[in-house]
C-alpha cells in the first residue's frame, strides 16, 4: 500500500514538473508575448520576464520590439527630366502594437520592405536629378510619410528613411563632369575679368597721381630699375624718356608748304595782257 503510494505520489510529482516545464515561457527584455488561446486573442500582450501558457490550448508568439534595419533594394527608374537611375535606400522602423503586428499583417518585414520599393519607385518619377543628387532630406521625408501611412495599421512605426545612393549611366556622369568643368572655367574668367578691372581702376587712379607730380613718375622709374638689378642676370636696363621719343618723332614730320599770296598771283597774271596790249598799239602806229 505504501509502495503504491509513492508510486502515485511520484508520478504525480513527474508530471506537475512536466507540466510546469511546458507552461513556462519567459519574455525577454526587447520582446512582447501575444497569447492565441483556441485560435483566438487573450488577453493583454504579455510583457517581459516570467510566464504561462495552458500547454497544448495557448500559443505564445514573441514579437521583436527592437530597431530593425532593412536595407532596400535598387530601383530602376526614370526621373521627371527623363534621367534613368538607379537608387537603394535603408528603412529603420519598429513594432510599436505586437498584437496587430501578428494579427494585421501576415509578414510585417516582408509588407514593410516592398512597400518601401514600390514608394522609392514612386519618388523616383517625381523628382528631378538635381533634386536626387542634392536636396535628399525632402525627398527622405517624402518616403517616411508614404511607408508609415499604411504601416501604422500594422503596428509599426517608421523611424527613418534614408536614400543610400544614386548610380547614373556614363554617358550622365561624362556630362555633368564637362558641365562642372565649364562651370569653373566661367567662374574663374569671371574673377579674372573683376581682377583686371579693379587693378585698371586702380592704375588708373596712380597715373592721375603721378601726373600731378612729374617726379613721382622718375622715381616709380627708378625702383623699377633697383628691382630688374637685385636680380642675378645679365640684364642691362637704361631708361630713356619718353618725351624724347615724342620730340624725335615731331623732327621727322615734312614742314607743310607755305601758303600762296593772293594779290601777287593776280598780278602776275595780268602782266603778260598789259604787255600784249602795249606791243599791239605800237604795232599799229608803226604801220601808218
Amino acid at each position: 500500500m505504501l509502495a503504491e503510494l509513492l508510486t502515485a505520489a511520484a508520478a504525480t510529482a513527474s508530471f506537475c514538473a512536466v507540466y510546469a516545464a511546458a507552461a513556462a515561457r519567459v519574455v525577454k527584455q526587447y520582446e512582447r508575448g501575444v497569447v492565441f488561446r483556441l485560435g483566438r486573442l487573450h488577453g493583454a500582450v504579455r510583457g517581459p520576464g516570467f510566464t504561462t501558457v495552458i500547454p497544448g490550448i495557448d500559443h505564445l508568439h514573441k514579437v521583436n520590439m527592437q530597431i530593425v534595419t532593412m536595407p532596400v533594394p535598387g530601383q530602376d527608374g526614370i526621373t521627371r527630366d527623363n534621367v534613368t537611375v538607379r537608387v537603394d535606400a535603408v528603412i529603420y522602423f519598429k513594432v510599436v502594437d505586437a498584437a496587430n503586428a501578428i494579427v494585421q499583417v501576415e509578414d510585417y518585414r516582408f509588407a514593410v520592405s516592398q512597400m518601401a520599393q514600390t514608394s522609392l519607385r514612386s519618388i523616383i518619377g517625381k523628382s528631378d536629378l538635381d533634386d536626387l543628387l542634392s536636396n535628399r532630406e525632402k525627398l527622405n521625408q517624402g518616403l517616411e510619410l508614404m511607408i508609415d501611412s499604411p504601416a501604422i495599421g500594422w503596428g509599426v512605426q517608421i523611424d527613418r528613411v534614408e536614400i543610400k545612393d544614386v548610380s547614373l549611366p556614363e554617358t550622365m556622369k561624362r556630362s555633368m563632369a564637362r558641365q562642372a568643368e565649364a562651370d569653373r572655367e566661367r567662374r574663374a574668367r569671371i574673377i579674372n575679368a573683376d581682377a583686371e578691372l579693379q587693378a585698371s581702376k586702380k592704375l588708373a587712379e596712380a597715373a592721375a597721381q603721378m601726373s600731378e607730380q612729374p617726379a613721382a613718375l622718375q622715381l616709380r622709374l627708378l625702383q623699377t630699375v633697383v628691382a630688374v638689378a637685385a636680380e642675378k642676370n645679365s640684364t642691362l636696363v637704361l631708361p630713356f624718356p619718353v618725351e624724347l621719343l615724342r620730340f624725335l618723332e615731331r623732327a621727322q614730320q615734312p614742314a607743310p608748304p607755305p601758303p600762296a599770296v593772293e594779290g601777287a598771283n593776280t598780278r602776275s597774271r595780268r602782266a603778260p595782257r598789259n604787255d600784249g596790249a602795249t606791243q599791239a598799239r605800237s604795232h599799229r602806229h608803226g604801220h601808218s
